[in-house]
C-alpha cells in the first residue's frame, strides 16, 4: 500500500539543513521581522515590515481527510475475493468448496453438503465478511451448527444497503401470457376464491435457464421486496395440469401472509401456519402426487 512520506524535520533544522545555507531568503527575514544586513560603513537599514497573514479559506477543517471516491470492483477482483474466501472456507473445514457468488435479493445462503465437497452460495456481501462471520458461515453450512445462523442474520440485517432493491432492466418486464397459461388470470381467480383479494403482487413467467442437466428445479419464488411472483416457465406446457400450476401460484402467495422467520439461530421459510394454510388447497394431495410422479418431466422442460 503506497503512502506519502512526511518529513519529521522542524522548520529549524530545516534551515540549518537548507541547501542554500549562507543566510535566510529576503521573504523569510521580512515574515520574521529580521533587518536586512547593513551595508559596510552605512546605517543599518529599517526592518521590513511584516508581510501579511494570509486569509484563511472558510469552510475548511485543517486535518480534513480528502475524500476518497470508490469505483465499483472489476470481475477480476470479485473472482480473485471469492476463490481467496472459498480458499479460507475450505481452509477451515479441511474439505473442498464450491462456492457460488449471487446477487440474489431473498437468499443470501444457500448450500448442498456432500461427503467431499460443499456447494456453496453466497450473497456478494460476504466477500468482505471479517473472520467470524466466515467462521459462522464454515459452522452453518459446512457443521451443520445452526447457532451459528445468529451470527450471519445479524451480519446481513447490517448489510441491507447492500442487497439490490431495484429490479434490473431485464426484470422489468413481467409477461404472465404463456403458450398454454395465462398467469394472471390464475392468479386473479386464486386471489378471489382463497384470499378475499387481499393478495398484492405481480405474477409473471420467469427466464428459461440454460438447457442443462439438473437434479432440482425451483418452480416459483415470491419476492418481499417487489412483491412478484415468477413462475418457472417448464410449467407452460400441455403436459402439466391446470390444478398444478394453481397450487404452485397459491402457494407463492401464501408467503406474502406468511413470511419466513428466525427460530433457533435459522430462517424457517414455511412456519406451522404456512403449512397448514397450504393444506386447505383442494387439490393439495392431486398436487403433491403429480410433481412426485412428473418430477423427472420438470428437470427436462
Amino acid at each position: 500500500m503506497r503512502g506519502t512520506m512526511r518529513s519529521r524535520v522542524s522548520p529549524e533544522q530545516f534551515r540549518q539543513t537548507s541547501l542554500f545555507p549562507r543566510g535566510l531568503s529576503a521573504a523569510t527575514r521580512a515574515a520574521e521581522g529580521t533587518a536586512a544586513p547593513r551595508p559596510e560603513g552605512g546605517p543599518a537599514a529599517p526592518a521590513a515590515p511584516p508581510l501579511p497573514m494570509p486569509t484563511p479559506q472558510r469552510n475548511l477543517l485543517p486535518d480534513e481527510a480528502p475524500r476518497i471516491v470508490t469505483r465499483p470492483p472489476t470481475r477480476e477482483e470479485l473472482w480473485s475475493r471469492a476463490e481467496s474466501l472459498a480458499w479460507r472456507l475450505s481452509a477451515e473445514l479441511g474439505m473442498p468448496v464450491r462456492l457460488s457468488v449471487t446477487d440474489n435479493r431473498s437468499t443470501m445462503v444457500s448450500f448442498r453438503r456432500g461427503s467431499t465437497v460443499l456447494a456453496l452460495r453466497l450473497h456478494h456481501m460476504f466477500l468482505d465478511a471479517p473472520e467470524p462471520v466466515v467462521r459462522a458461515v464454515a459452522d452453518y453450512a459446512g457443521r451443520g451448527h445452526r447457532t451459528a445462523g445468529a451470527i450471519l442474520d445479524e451480519y446481513i440485517r447490517g448489510q441491507q444497503p447492500r442487497i439490490r432493491q431495484l429490479r434490473r432492466e431485464s426484470d422489468a418486464d413481467l409477461n404472465p401470457r404463456g403458450r398454454c397459461f395465462d398467469l394472471q388470470a390464475l392468479y386473479d381467480a386464486t386471489n378471489r376464491e382463497f384470499f378475499q383479494g387481499l393478495i398484492q403482487a405481480r405474477i409473471g413467467w420467469g427466464r428459461m435457464p440454460p438447457r442443462r442437466r439438473r437434479k432440482s428445479i425451483r418452480l416459483g419464488v415470491y419476492d418481499h421486496q417487489t412483491r412478484e411472483i415468477r413462475i418457472h416457465p417448464a410449467l407452460d406446457s400441455p403436459e402439466v395440469p391446470s390444478f398444478f400450476v394453481e397450487f404452485i401460484i397459491f402457494h407463492e402467495m401464501l408467503h406474502q401472509l406468511f413470511p419466513s422467520t428466525g427460530r433457533g439461530g435459522r430462517r424457517v421459510h414455511h412456519p406451522r401456519a404456512f403449512r397448514e394454510r397450504e393444506r386447505t388447497f383442494p387439490h393439495y394431495a392431486a398436487a403433491l402426487r403429480w410433481e412426485r410422479e412428473n418430477l423427472g418431466v420438470l428437470l427436462r422442460g
